[in-house]
């Protein structure tokens, strides 16, 4: 009989071990839905004011926009040029606007045969492997400006927007 004691012992034992997960789980699912619940309300704005109303996020949000500075564009015309007959396009189109200060726009319109002279120059220049990888393109831009703005001279024109750069 003493061995029967033994065996209800360890039953015993077990029982209350399986029944202490259950404090540990409900704990658990408490601590994520007062989690959620915490988050759910800093982010209405009931409690934690420490954050702006909507209201004047959108305020500051229209002051930024009003205040950017005034800018022109000069629509460039478009330039169709002939490559060498060994790579697989034959012709690349191109279309760009020039983003200028308005004061200097009248200059900068005047200017548009030595522009488009410059840029036609170094695009026929540029080796069909350099208009053929898409990378290029950003280093392309940043050399077309630079003759751009040698051309009209500095200050004049911001950027250069290209609008079309298709191979054929």
């Amino acid at each position: 009989m003493a061995e029967d004691t033994t065996d209800a012992g360890d039953t015993e034992e077990d029982a209350a071990a399986k029944g202490s997960k259950l404090p540990l789980i409900l704990g658990l699912v408490f601590a994520v839905l007062g989690g959620g619940g915490g988050f759910a309300a800093v982010q209405m704005g009931l409690i934690g004011g420490a954050g702006e109303p909507v209201e004047a996020q959108a305020d500051k949000e229209a002051d930024t926009a009003e205040s950017l500075p005034p800018i022109a564009f000069v629509p460039l015309d478009p330039v169709v040029i002939s490559l060498a007959p060994s790579g697989a396009s034959s012709h690349l189109r191109f279309n760009a606007q020039l983003e200028v200060d308005p004061d200097h726009m009248d200059e900068v319109v005047e200017l548009k045969p030595r522009i488009l002279d410059v840029l036609n120059g170094y695009l026929r220049a540029v080796a069909v492997e350099d208009l053929q990888d898409p990378t290029a393109l950003s280093r392309l831009r940043a050399q077309m400006l630079r003759r751009v703005q040698v051309v009209v001279g500095d200050g004049r024109v911001r950027d250069l927007l290209i609008m079309e750069f298709v191979l054929n």
